[in-house]
């Protein structure tokens, strides 16, 4: 399955690797949550009825998934729904459907999923026929899909994509702070909703500098290459339209007067590859700064003080996820419920989240209920109430 996902989507060996063993922990998990308590009991107002509510599934799911990680979103939306009874439809990405088709097939009669393929046409049918649980990567498509849905329930969770900031203060283990960040940022070819697209650092012009150099060295240290092989970090960008809207990105904000540290080109060798980009000096209005550009590339930006660093990076439509870098317990509890984002990490990076919590954003990065974790439930059922009373 691993060296399937490597071959449709380019992702690293070792981390389809690791996105295999997560589907798996996914089904594990929900396949125990099947077992929860279905729902509450209340006191009766008459004194003798038992009360109570139980959960009864919709029917049938449809999801339309992304290509980026092929096999842990299709299962983090398709175990909640089989575990609580419903039957799934899957359409996956155009460029991801080799891997849905297998996930299929290991399935086989056990569970009622099915995969639909094709392009924008098959998932505008499915959404169309209720009951959606769309995951667009843009904006355009996501509203789209949320006004044409016609949910049995809630309105269907789409996630929407990420401007996603890190905030360095100076009182942070700046060199342990750029490793993470180079990850979060070029891990993946940058082909993640909640990569690190801005670097934020408190001190000024000059601190900033200082770790612009840290994060440069940081990239320039990860593996670029093959990704079947295992010690590869970032491999190819998915298609050449996504190698050349980073490359293109880059051109643009150094003609307006940015600095390209590292990166910034093609790089010559067969496949979709692009160099892992930092800039700085972006100037204000940039779509660096604002437009998630969905690739190896991100900017570095100073803050006078952590309030202004703050103001920056809440100062986007999008609001999926934030980190915060400091050795300053009061720092991090006073800061870090300042973000406007549905998720925020402490020394942490922005790329990854644990499947059992909430997953979701704030602003234009999300609509709808939380998804993953026990909140999958409320999605993917109804509360029936029931009165019982004695003949």
């Amino acid at each position: 399955m691993a060296a399937l996902v490597v071959r449709e989507v380019g992702k690293p060996v070792a981390e389809a690797r690791g996105e295999v063993a997560r589907g798996v922990a996914i089904l594990r998990y929900f396949a125990q949550a099947a077992l929860l308590p279905e729902g509450d009991v209340f006191p009766a107002s008459d004194g003798v009825s038992l009360l109570h509510t139980r959960r009864r599934p919709h029917g049938v799911a449809g999801l339309v998934t992304p290509w980026n990680f092929p096999v842990a979103i299709p299962l983090w939306k398709a175990a909640p729904a089989l575990a609580f009874g419903n039957g799934v439809v899957l359409k996956p990405a155009e460029q991801s459907p080799a891997v849905a088709l297998r996930l299929a097939e290991l399935f086989g009669d056990a569970l009622p999923l099915t995969v639909v393929t094709g392009g924008g046409a098959a998932g505008a049918a499915l959404v169309g026929a209720g009951g959606a649980v769309p995951f667009p990567r843009s904006p355009p498509p996501g509203r789209r899909v949320r006004g044409a849905a016609p949910a049995p329930g809630d309105p269907p969770p789409c996630e929407m994509g990420g401007q996603n900031p890190s905030v360095v203060l100076p009182d942070a283990d700046l060199d342990a702070a750029a490793r993470t960040i180079a990850g979060a940022a070029m891990g993946y070819a940058g082909q993640k909703c909640t990569a690190t697209s801005r670097v934020i650092v408190v001190g000024g012009t000059g601190a900033a500098d200082d770790f612009a150099e840290r994060l440069t060295a940081a990239v320039e240290a990860l593996p670029v290459g093959d990704p079947a092989d295992l010690g590869t970090v970032a491999g190819p960008v998915i298609d050449e339209g996504a190698r050349d809207a980073v490359v293109e990105a880059a051109r643009h904000a150094a003609g307006r007067g940015a600095k390209v540290l590292t990166g910034g080109a093609a790089l010559d060798r067969d496949g979709f590859f692009v160099a892992p980009t930092v800039v700085t000096a972006v100037p204000d209005g940039d779509a660096l700064l604002s437009e998630e550009i969905f690739g190896p590339i991100c900017a570095v930006v100073p803050a006078a003080s952590p309030e202004a660093a703050i103001e920056a990076a809440n100062g986007v439509r999008q609001g999926l996820v934030a980190a915060l870098f400091t050795r300053d317990l009061t720092a991090a509890l006073t800061l870090a419920p300042r973000f406007e984002t549905g998720m925020v990490k402490v020394n942490a990076p922005t790329a990854g989240v644990d499947f059992h919590a909430p997953f979701g954003g704030d602003k234009d990065s999300s609509y709808g209920p939380r998804e993953q974790g026990p909140a999958a439930r409320d999605f993917y059922t109804k509360t029936v109430t029931v009165t019982l009373t004695p003949a």
